[in-house]
């Protein structure tokens, strides 16, 4: 299934393999988790030890492993380096593809996050603060940059007029920069199984950025996670610490069910349809991505 992630966070652990199993040592007894069911592996916790084949073998199922600093944000990522059976030639094509199809590409995107912002501000608020008016505003590459004046609208509206994304603030945004961490990972996840290189963006091109095409595709993504602040917040005045119980309910986010293609899939499959479509638009057998549209509880 491999739509699994497990954060050791709250006590020492060592982590081991043992049958196809990754077996967390930890105190009163291990636990057992089937490698094939694993997405991501979070270590947060200073005090845990784990042996190359749990690197090994976790890459060879197609895993991701991140790594955190002391403040328990992820900073290191270790991705499978061989992800698809025609990866090398995938590689080719996608480094060949054309500036006006990557513009047409993030073109998409651009739409599709803003699609998905007016979405969770309707079941947050009850309004869209007119986000679905600027869709068709969104030229190809976005030049008009319509991404920054529909994000000025979301993030007043979700989280007030005084909110400003500030990756450095110790407010809410302490809270997405951790769920961000986690799905970004997942994202660079999906398009090395798709046989793509995440390095190479459609409008990301940081030289200094080795995550640039999951930088592109995570976007319309993110208000998963700021769905989950949103809830997070319900009821609270203050920002919660970043303890194991709230980064839960954060990593708890990656497990709903969205709308793509008409269907509702989990995350970890809707994020393998989108890495997957542009792998298809990269070897010109498509010439759309698909992206979500909607989201649900994963119990509805």
């Amino acid at each position: 299934m491999r739509n699994r992630i497990v954060d050791i966070a709250e006590q020492p652990a060592r982590l081991r393999i043992e049958r196809r199993q990754l077996v967390i040592d930890v105190e009163p007894e291990p636990a057992r988790v089937p490698l094939e069911d694993l997405a991501v592996v979070v270590v947060s916790h200073p005090q845990v030890s784990y042996t190359q084949a749990v690197l090994s073998e976790l890459a060879a199922q197609g895993g991701v492993f991140v790594t955190c600093d002391r403040s328990r944000m992820p900073v290191g990522l270790m991705l499978p380096l061989a992800g698809h059976s025609v990866q090398t030639e995938r590689f080719r094509r996608q480094l060949e593809l054309s500036r006006p199809k990557q513009k047409r590409l993030w073109q998409q995107v651009v739409r599709g996050k803003i699609a998905m912002q007016a979405v969770v501000l309707a079941e947050s608020t009850g309004g869209d603060a007119h986000l679905p008016a600027l869709l068709s505003k969104v030229r190809s590459g976005d030049p008009s940059n319509v991404e920054a004046q529909a994000a000025r609208r979301y993030w007043t509206a979700l989280f007030g007029s005084d909110f400003r994304r500030d990756r450095e603030a110790a407010d809410h945004n302490r809270l997405l920069n951790y769920g961000y961490a986690v799905l970004r990972a997942a994202t660079a996840r999906a398009i090395c199984a798709a046989g793509l290189h995440p390095s190479v963006g459609l409008h990301h091109h940081n030289r200094y950025n080795a995550w640039c095409l999951s930088d592109d595709l995570v976007e319309p993504y993110r208000p998963l996670v700021d769905r989950a602040v949103v809830r997070l917040m319900q009821g609270r005045e203050d920002v919660p610490d970043l303890d194991g119980e709230t980064r839960g309910e954060l990593i708890g986010a990656l497990t709903s069910a969205v709308v793509i293609a008409g269907a509702q899939r989990l995350l970890f499959d809707a994020l393998a349809r989108t890495a997957s479509s542009l792998a298809a638009v990269v070897t010109g057998e498509r010439n759309d991505l698909e992206l979500p549209t909607g989201v649900v509880d994963a119990a509805e």
